[in-house]
């Protein structure tokens, strides 16, 4: 496929970046493995903005964003060669009892607006395009709790990065010139233990997050243990503070007893949400883990790329990819060896940028 810059065009980039909005579908497909299905597939790409335009023109004010990325197992078949530098399938880990799996997720679609309804058309033509070629691996609807708070009670991104800082943390840069726009995106579906949650004292319930509970201010280090959930998910190299771009979202069940937090964070690099989930499941040192992780736990954990806007609308479609494929074999990166420490031992991402109500 052409790059931009051999075309000499303006790369627009999906709309990562955004005011948080009301309600947001998170929809994770898998593409039936076939060349059929993959030219269905890239058609639908090439004509997904189009799709979001017309939906979002019903109500312009509303904020309807859709981001598409891209699993590791699908690139190749997808769009062949080349590749993003750093796309991989997520990396599992395993610790003393703590488990971050790893799941499937060819395509992952990030819809939000301050209407659900809006979400949910969009959501709906989505399948109505490719609904015969895909199956749905986790489709989560979330939802703004009060004063951006999850369902244990706590304001979730309240240190979110703004303004330039966020395309700093978010978006790709001369890096990886041929993919420069785009950005990395790791989701987990985590689900809380609410009844074991609300028996613990708000004090330890606040030792635990590493924030006061009513008051969102953060505890000082004096009082804050190591195993805060901010403490350990703080990642700084050589005296800078690496950060990512979060848009979680509660959701949940009540008459199912299902409560949780579905976690997204879109970087540069998927190195330091790596980093951040390793502190957590593991623990810095190993067996000082995220004691959220007693009360909360994900089941599903998925990497995908998002490409930009520009590159998506350049996807061709007749005859591409199956020829291409075939002439140059592109193998895809093995699954990582899921990190296993014995030890004797989520909220991840209290990050928040602007509102938009």
């Amino acid at each position: 496929m052409d790059t931009p810059s051999e075309l000499n065009q303006i790369v627009l980039p999906q709309t990562v970046i955004g005011p948080l909005t009301r309600a947001a579908i998170f929809l994770v497909v898998c593409i039936r493995p076939d060349e059929a299905a993959y030219g269905c597939v890239r058609a639908f790409c090439a004509n997904l903005s189009g799709l979001i335009r017309a939906v979002e023109f019903r109500d312009v004010e509303a904020g309807l964003a859709c981001v598409a990325g891209f699993g590791s197992g699908a690139w190749n078949k997808l769009f062949g060669t080349p590749r993003p530098g750093e796309l991989h399938p997520f990396q599992e880990i395993s610790s003393g009892g703590r488990h971050a799996v790893s799941t499937p997720g060819d395509i992952l679609f990030h819809i939000r607006a301050k209407r659900m309804d809006l979400c949910f058309e969009l959501a709906m033509q989505i399948m109505a395009s490719i609904g015969h070629v895909v199956s749905v691996a986790d489709e989560v609807h979330g939802f703004r709790y009060f004063d951006d708070r999850d369902v244990m009670g706590f304001v979730d991104g309240t240190e979110n990065p703004r303004g330039e800082a966020a395309r700093e943390a978010a978006i790709v840069g001369g890096e990886d010139p041929v993919f420069a726009g785009g950005s990395y995106v790791i989701v987990q579906k985590y689900l809380h233990d609410l009844r074991a949650w609300n028996a613990l004292p708000v004090e330890m319930q606040e030792r635990i997050i590493g924030r006061h509970k009513l008051s969102d201010v953060e505890l000082s280090d004096a009082d804050k243990p190591a195993y805060a959930h901010n403490a350990l998910t703080n990642i700084e190299e050589n005296g800078r503070q690496l950060q990512i771009l979060r848009d979680n979202m509660p959701f949940g069940r009540p008459g199912h007893g299902e409560f949780g937090t579905y976690f997204i964070g879109y970087s540069r690099t998927p190195r330091i949400t790596e980093i951040m989930l390793q502190n957590m499941f593991i623990g810095r040192p190993p067996g000082n883990y995220d004691r959220l992780l007693d009360f909360s736990h994900p089941v599903t954990g998925s990497l995908f790329f998002v490409p930009t806007c520009t590159f998506l609308d350049s996807v061709a479609v007749d005859g591409w990819g199956a020829a291409e494929n075939a002439a140059t074999p592109v193998m895809e990166p093995p699954s990582p060896t899921p990190a296993v420490v014995r030890d004797t031992s989520l909220r991840i991402g209290s990050l928040r940028g602007e509102k938009d109500e």
